[in-house]
Formats: structure tokens, C-alpha cells, sequence
């Protein structure tokens, strides 16, 4: 019985209204986290982890660009996620996620793109090259703004939602591609330090770093979304 209670009161939150409220309440927490998250992070990046023996200090743009790769295929597989959950069970809120995910999630990709290749040129030669996993990540940052680009074009909201729902489940063929591009075909981008199949291949400092900048990223694009998603709401549903 009690259970029973419990489930019915967190599902009232899967109404728009009830959301809005308490996204309100979450939003400051995550932004403080964020806050909490980057300073060591960026104090790890720069100061604690070791200078490359092979890179030197360039590597260092590692901690950003790392973090930025991983949230932007997070963040598509979850807009995916919303978006399919949207379309299958006519859940408003659940497409309201999706759009609000979409523009954080091209600004990571934009990130891990730069990013990308400020570390090509003096590593590679080049600013870009069209390697594997460089091209597919492009892909990613074209599904992303085609998403957004797609639910403005179409009047009908419902009608949007239903349209970008199909074109982000679509894509969502892409992210294995960007993840295995380096072991599927030759590529110059180098293969993963940190994987569950081959362990860790880097100085404890560094993976501390990483993983530190990624959850400044992570509740970062928490905060974000859940400060996009209200303003959805505000239009739609006020």
C-alpha cells in the first residue's frame, strides 16, 4: 500500500505542471554542484596531472574535450530516449525534455568538435581531417541541429514532436559508430584510455581529472535542461 502511494505520488511529476515546480527546486542545487564540480576539476587539468612524456602540455585540453565527447553522445541517446517515449506513449512532458536536451547537447558536440581541433593541429598537423570518428561526431552536431532546426519549421506542436521524435530514434544508429569508429576502420584519432574492456592506460591524476569535469558537465547540462524545460512549459502549458 505504501508503495503503491509512493509510485502514485512520483508519477504526478510526469505532468508538466508538477514538473515545472519541481525542476524550480532542483535547478540551484545542480548549478551549485557544477560550480563545485569544475574549480578542482580545472585545478586537476592544470596543475596536478603530470606533463605528457609524448604530447607535452598540449594533452591537457584532454579534460575538456574528453568530458564534452562523452556528454555529447550522452545527452543524444537520452534526448532519444525522451523523444521515443514521447512519441510511443503521447507524453507531453517527455517531448518537452527532448527539445529542452537538444540545444545543450550541440553545444557539447560544438565543444568536443573546437576542442577536437585545437588538439589536431599540433598533434596532427591539421586543424581537421576527415577521419572516422571526427566525421561521425560532425554527424552528431548535424542530428542535433537538424532536431531543433525540424520542430521550429513545423506550426503544429504535437505534430513537431511526433517528427523530431522519429528523425532523433534515426540517429540514434550513429552514436555506436562514433564510439567504435577507432576500432572499425584506420583512423588517426587515437584509441580510448579509459574503456571497459581494456581497463585504464593513464596516470591516476589525469583520469581523476576527467572524471571530475565530467560531472561539472554533467550537472551543468542538468541545471540547463531543467531551466529550458520550464520555459517550455511556460508556453505551452501557462
Amino acid at each position: 500500500m505504501i508503495s503503491t502511494l509512493a509510485q502514485a505520488g512520483w508519477l504526478r511529476y510526469a505532468s508538466p505542471r508538477p514538473f515545472h515546480r519541481l525542476a524550480g527546486k532542483m535547478i540551484p542545487g545542480f548549478a551549485i554542484a557544477a560550480i563545485l564540480f569544475v574549480m578542482p576539476g580545472i585545478q586537476i587539468a592544470l596543475f596536478v596531472a603530470p606533463t605528457d612524456a609524448v604530447q607535452g602540455d598540449v594533452y591537457r585540453i584532454m579534460f575538456v574535450h574528453v568530458p564534452a565527447a562523452w556528454m555529447s553522445m550522452l545527452l543524444y541517446v537520452v534526448m532519444a530516449a525522451y523523444a521515443g517515449l514521447g512519441l510511443v506513449l503521447n507524453a507531453r512532458l517527455s517531448a518537452m525534455m527532448a527539445r529542452a536536451i537538444a540545444p545543450t547537447g550541440a553545444l557539447f558536440t560544438a565543444l568536443a568538435l573546437v576542442t577536437g581541433a585545437l588538439w589536431g593541429r599540433p598533434t596532427w598537423g591539421a586543424w581537421w581531417v576527415w577521419d572516422a570518428r571526427l566525421t561521425s561526431e560532425l554527424i552528431l552536431l548535424f542530428l542535433y541541429l537538424g532536431f531543433m532546426s525540424l520542430h521550429g519549421a513545423i506550426d503544429d506542436t504535437r505534430r513537431a514532436d511526433r517528427a523530431c521524435a522519429v528523425l532523433a530514434l534515426a540517429g540514434v544508429v550513429n552514436i555506436p559508430v562514433i564510439y567504435f569508429s577507432v576500432q572499425w576502420w584506420y583512423t588517426l584519432h587515437q584509441g580510448a584510455s579509459l574503456s571497459f574492456g581494456s581497463g585504464v592506460s593513464m596516470d591516476a591524476s589525469m583520469l581523476a581529472g576527467i572524471l571530475v569535469m565530467t560531472l561539472a558537465l554533467w550537472c551543468y547540462a542538468i541545471a540547463i535542461v531543467l531551466v529550458r524545460v520550464r520555459r517550455i512549459i511556460d508556453e505551452r502549458e501557462f
